[in-house]
Parts: C-alpha cells; structure tokens; sequence
C-alpha cells in the first residue's frame, strides 16, 4: 500500500509554537519535487516533546495542505497501546491515509508483547499501520518471525526498518507476503534494502534533497541501478552528515541554512555545534543545495 520515497517531515517551530505557515510550505515544497508521501509526527518531527494537541494539529495541518495528492502517514506510536490507539484514531479522522507506529520504547516488551501491542491498535482502529523497528531508540528489536506474524493481519501493510542489520531486514522481506511493504529507515541503506525486496523508505534526507532522493528510489525499482549507485554515492555525505548528531538536529539545521525554517529545536536537544555545522555547510556547498 505505502511504497517509494515518503518524507519523515520536520516540525518547524517559530516562538516555541508549531510554525503552520512553514510546515505548510513545507509540505508544498516537497510534493512539488516529487515525493510518493509524507510521514508527519515520527521522530525527526520531534514527537517526543509535542504535546497531543500539537501532535493533533500537525497532522491535520499536513492532511490539509497535501489535500489528497500523496498519502500521509502520521507518526502515532507511544509505548502505551491506550495512547497509540488514540492518536492512531485521531489520524483516521483527520484524513491521513494511514499511520507508523515506533515499537513500544523504555518498557521493553517480549516479542510477544510487541506483537499483542499491534494487534491490540489494529483491532481497536481498523487502519492501514506501518510498524517501525528502531533499536536504536526502543532498545528492543522486532525479530522477524514476529513481523511476519504481524503481516497476517490485514491493518498492518508493513514495516519502517531501521534496525541496522541489512541480513535481518532481508529475512523479513523474504519472511512476509509480496504486498507488506519493507521501508527503509535508514537513508545510507535504501539503496541495499530495495535490493532484497524493499519497497522504499521514510527519509530524513528527503526533507533537503525530496527530488534526488525519490530520483533514488525510482530508479532503482524501474531497473536503472546504475543510475540509482549514482545518485546514493552523490548523496551519501549527506547522508553521513544528517546523523552527525542526533536527528533531527542537523536537518533542521540543514533546512534553516536553506532558508526553509526558523532556527528552532526543542530541549532536550540541543543546536548544533559550530564544527558540525561548519561540516554540514560544506556538504550542501558541494550539493548545491545553497
């Protein structure tokens, strides 16, 4: 159902309150440059420090300004399924076409735990969800036995998968069905995840480059690897560089150098320092981003 390149979109801030016009530019910025989706309130739109009400008014601003041209999927996870099942609920009403879940984090779930903890949200909701497995930040791991599991059931249409681990991520797209999409989670591995049967990715990079990046995927899936080794080489610095620090700092970072943002981030994240966004400078330099 979701496939190609999606955008997990920054939230601008201006005067510590959601900056709606930004984010709506945003949003037209990056449709216009030819992305398949956007995936508001994940991680690299900071949901940890939005309250719900500006988590709620996020997704329909998006909803609002993509007016049916790409899909979203709003970012909905919590490590409380009641919260996920109502943010998940929330998303369905404000139009989104469907929702990522972050695995369970801090509580550390079994396998089992995970699983019931999808399937609890796709009971209760009945909406396409996309699990997403980042170790990094859950400090739990989706094995994948438990996601071919979760792709028995109808609502759960794929995975986000930036475990890191290229042989896991290739067990689960040979593990499940044809039609559950594998994204990559990860921008410095789309290019070998769509190798072993991925179907896309959810971007950070996507926020400052939207048209290599989905140039990236497209040729790719048409059979143009070439072209595709091309443009991954061309962008691998950055891609290196958008994780200098934790995401989303240097994205952020990256779109107020070109001019998209307000230099604005939320604590406990911190700006960047001076050597990194020197560094980061130079890779748009040699882009031409700027």
């Amino acid at each position: 159902m979701f496939e190609g390149a999606f955008t997990a979109l920054v939230t601008p801030f201006r005067d510590d309150a959601i900056d709606e016009v930004a984010l709506r530019d945003l949003v037209e910025w990056q449709i216009g440059a030819g992305v398949d989706g956007l995936a508001p309130c994940g991680s690299t739109g900071e949901s940890a420090t939005l309250s719900h009400q500006e988590h709620r008014r996020v997704v329909e601003i998006v909803v609002s300004a993509v007016h049916g041209r790409v899909p979203v999927v709003a970012g909905t996870g919590s490590n409380s399924t009641r919260e996920a099942i109502e943010l998940t609920r929330h998303a369905k009403e404000a139009g989104a076409n469907g929702a990522l879940l972050i695995s369970p984090y801090y509580n550390k779930p079994t396998q089992e735990g995970i699983f019931s903890h999808y399937a609890e949200i796709a009971r209760a909701t009945d909406f396409p969800l996309l699990a997403y497995n980042v170790p990094g930040r859950t400090a739990s791991n989706i094995l994948p036995a438990t996601l071919a599991r979760l792709a028995d059931i109808e609502q759960l249409v794929g995975v986000k998968e930036a475990c890191g681990d290229l042989a896991q991520i290739a067990t689960v797209a040979a593990l499940c069905p044809d039609e559950f999409s594998v994204l990559s989670g990860d921008d410095a591995l789309t290019l070998p995840i769509l190798a072993v049967g991925g179907r896309g990715v959810i971007s950070v990079a996507a926020n400052v480059v939207p048209g290599e990046l989905s140039a990236l995927v497209r040729a790719q899936r048409a059979g143009e690897g070439e072209e595709a080794l091309r443009i991954h080489r061309r962008l691998l610095p950055l891609f290196e560089v958008l994780f200098c620090e934790t995401n989303p700092i240097p994205v952020k970072t990256a779109l107020v150098i070109l001019g998209r943002i307000r230099d604005e981030i939320r604590l406990p994240l911190t700006p960047l320092t001076p050597p990194n966004r020197e560094r980061l400078q130079g890779v748009l330099k040699e882009l031409g981003a700027v």
